[in-house]
């Protein structure tokens, strides 16, 4: 066939082919991960909340991290995943799920940007002020109410462990659960204002409050429910946009309302920062001790890095988990 009339029939075929079969082609399908002989008979579910934007390259780092998390899953059947979305975009979700991971045991759950939207103040990376990065917020609001636990799991990171360490910790009668980082300088997360005022400062009595990053989370949902952690939440957010008392979107709320009252858990479970800073994005290497979950927050994400030919020494440890396809649509490799 000469060249020119190839080119023809690939552009008739990219018409004729629906844009949700061609999105869903984006990705590669996974295979599928059964229970291993030492998952337990009987197993209770694990719940893992994430967010999912169909028109954000942050879709293929979600992709890459429900992989990781099955991968290395004893019981990967057991685990059952509740996806956060507009509600315009579910759809078109649904059909690239289901051909990545056909045998995946999920929901999307519809979120509303209207909510949150009116709330939201500008922060120094345009990236955090999302709609749909507040969605954590309300996640006792989206999931069914016989979901009493969560995991919460950011987009940009990997499980290179079993899920169920995570998920079986004891929050010993705290709301929330995360590593925490007291050796950081928590007056960094706000503004000298915050500190001057003393209706605000206070906050932080008989507290000893540290930093936290809320991109890996085990939370109560229930205990969040009956003592309204969504509604206390909104305050900050009411009071930052009257008063301006941080920089950094989502996290500030967070540690206004549980730093110093958190459960804390292994720093394995979150070595971030692997994105480096807000601003430059430079190169991080892994904190040291034991690892069970790399995340790569900050402004560098590692398929940026790896598609740019300019990754970090660590993006190698992501990239066997990226299901993104790099070759022509109809090739058959």
């Amino acid at each position: 066939m000469p060249p020119e009339n190839h080119l023809i029939t690939t552009v008739l075929l990219l018409f004729l082919i629906p844009a949700t079969a061609t999105a869903a082609a984006k990705f590669r399908e996974a295979p599928a991960f059964r229970n291993g002989q030492n998952c337990p008979k009987n197993t209770p579910p694990i719940h893992i909340a994430m967010t999912l934007d169909y028109t954000s390259p942050y879709l293929r780092g979600s992709i890459a991290a429900v992989l990781s998390v099955l991968q290395h899953a004893t019981c990967p059947e057991n685990t059952f995943f509740h996806f956060l979305a507009v509600h315009h975009h579910s759809n078109n979700l649904n059909k690239t799920i289901t051909s990545t991971f056909p045998y995946l045991n999920f929901t999307v759950s519809h979120f509303n940007p209207t909510l949150v939207r009116h709330l939201i103040s500008s922060s120094i990376r345009r990236a955090l002020d999302q709609p749909l990065n507040y969605a954590r917020i309300y996640l006792a609001d989206l999931l069914p109410v016989t979901v009493n636990r969560i995991i919460y799991l950011d987009s940009d990171l990997i499980v290179v462990d079993d899920v169920a360490k995570l998920w079986n910790i004891e929050l010993e009668g705290r709301v929330l659960g995360a590593p925490e980082y007291c050796h950081a300088n928590f007056t960094h997360y706000f503004t000298p204002k915050f500190w001057v005022h003393p209706t605000f400062s206070n906050v932080f009595e008989n507290r000893n409050p540290c930093y936290f990053n809320t991109g890996v989370m085990v939370i109560d949902l229930q205990k969040w429910r009956n003592d309204g952690y969504t509604r206390k939440l909104e305050h900050w957010m009411r009071v930052q946009k009257r008063y301006r008392i941080y920089e950094l979107g989502s996290l500030p709320p967070f540690l206004l309302v549980f730093a110093g009252n958190v459960k804390q858990v292994e720093h394995r479970w979150n070595q971030h920062g692997l994105g480096g800073d807000n601003l430059e994005g430079q190169c991080r290497d892994l904190h040291p001790g034991p690892v069970s979950l790399l995340h790569w927050s900050g402004k560098g994400k590692p398929w940026l890095r790896l598609d740019s030919k300019k990754p970090c020494p660590l993006d190698s440890l992501w990239a066997p988990y990226d299901l993104f396809r790099h070759e022509s649509l109809f090739s058959d490799s």
